[in-house]
């Protein structure tokens, strides 16, 4: 090969032209002829095949998913009673602790409702022991009551048989004797008469002496005195008959009386059940003033809202002055140190996949991956849990690849290096090995 040399432009037209021949080596082979290119391409085929293997046994046991977000134990607080807010004593986004007070309602309508309470039951502890007084004298009274009834009954019941005797005495003995008495003097009497009336003939005829006759006339009329005298005995003993019949009806009112006070006596037992059961009764207003008060001092606590857990509070609605009813929601407290993963992985990722299996987890907002485990895997898809259900027994029913949502739990992260907050977006990959 020959190469021509030009010294200068300034010289060329007095330099003479020098061709001059120089011996060069011959081109190196290309392709695959050349040996250096052969051995890239080989080397290079080793490494992708090396690294297509390494991708096949780092993926053939991990399934990935970025529909995957944080979730967290979101507290809403709300309003137990109705009231005014008297103070807001927490920012919206500020840190609490667990038991801090985050809103005050105004106490004293509540304060006095517990007074009230109190009120009504140390009255109704006056009455319980008031009525528990009485159930034991009432018993006491009872019994005195029952057992001077029973003494009445049975002296009634003596005076009844006195009576009856004095009666059955008066109509036969005596109302017999009387009547015998009568019957003798009247036989005496028309005895003494008849001797009279034959010696009045006799008298004036002479035949007897004055002395006779007066003797006849003086039986007579003592006969005849004693006939009246009986016969007033036997009225004054029908007298005794009637007194002793009214003796012994009397003596039987008086029975009956007595038997009346003892059923009385009886029921007045009813009277220590009665007061027992108002006793009782009395008690079970103790329970019930007592149960009063018990929520008149939950009513009370319940105006002082506080956090029921370490967390953020945010999403306040609530001012100093504002009304608010019992359930109005106030503000959410959400627990920062107590969060997972809910990951929603297509129901074929779902084969080789249980509790207990290790998961990474990628966090879109830090761009690190953190470790964890698989915790548990919901019972049915996101689409049956939703509020709306699909209808899938329609003529136009396309089959859709289904998501199932798996809980995972992450290990421990120090607050510095990241704070994962409910609703971020995440990577999450289980290693199904």
């Amino acid at each position: 090969m020959s190469i021509e040399i030009e010294v200068g432009l300034e010289n060329a037209t007095k330099a003479p032209k020098v061709t001059e021949e120089l011996e060069l080596e011959a081109p190196a082979p290309k392709g695959f002829a050349n040996p250096k290119v052969r051995r890239g391409l080989i080397l290079g085929g080793i490494v992708l095949v090396a690294a297509v293997v390494g991708l096949l046994l780092y993926y053939h046991n991990r399934e990935s998913t970025d529909d995957a977000q944080v979730d967290g134990h979101i507290t809403p607080m709300a309003s137990k009673v109705y009231g005014r807010v008297a103070q807001v004593l927490v920012e919206d986004n500020q840190a609490v602790k667990a038991g801090q007070v985050l809103v005050k309602i105004d106490p004293r309508d509540y304060q006095a409702a517990l007074d009230q309470a109190k009120a009504a039951l140390a009255l109704a502890e006056s009455e319980a022991r008031s009525a528990g007084v009485d159930v034991p004298r009432t018993r006491e009274n009872v019994a005195s009551g029952n057992s001077s009834a029973d003494a009445q009954l049975q002296g009634a019941q003596a005076d009844l048989a006195r009576a009856q005797s004095t009666y059955e005495q008066a109509q036969t003995a005596d109302l017999a004797w009387a009547q015998a008495n009568v019957e003798k003097s009247q036989a005496n009497a028309e005895l003494a008469k008849a001797d009279l009336a034959r010696y009045t003939p006799l008298m004036q005829k002479g035949e007897i002496s004055k002395q006779q006759y007066d003797a006849a006339k003086a039986n007579a009329d003592a006969s005849a005195s004693a006939l009246r005298a009986d016969q007033e005995k036997l009225e004054q003993a029908r007298r005794n008959v009637e007194v002793a019949k009214a003796q012994r009806d009397a003596a039987r009112a008086r029975v009956e009386q007595a038997r009346a006070g003892v059923t009385s006596a009886r029921a007045d037992v009813r009277q220590v059940s009665m007061r027992t059961a108002d006793a009782q009764g009395k008690l079970a207003k103790v329970e019930q003033a007592r149960a009063a008060l018990d929520a008149a001092q939950l009513n009370l606590s319940y105006t002082e809202i506080t956090a029921p857990v370490d967390g953020v509070a945010t999403h306040k609605q609530v001012e100093t002055g504002q009304i608010v009813q019992a359930g109005q929601g106030l503000l959410v407290v959400v627990p920062l140190n107590d969060v997972w993963v809910t990951a929603n992985f297509k129901e074929t990722q779902l084969r080789k996949m249980k509790a207990g299996q290790k998961a990474e987890v990628k966090v879109d907002t830090y761009g690190k991956t953190f470790s964890g485990h698989v915790d548990s895997i919901a019972g049915a898809t996101g689409s049956v849990l939703s509020l709306l259900p699909p209808e899938n027994a329609t003529g136009n029913y396309v089959k859709v690849v289904q998501r199932i949502p798996v809980k995972i739990v992450l290990d421990p992260i120090p607050s510095e290096k990241a704070v994962l907050r409910p609703g971020m977006n995440v990577d999450a990959t289980v290693i199904t090995n």
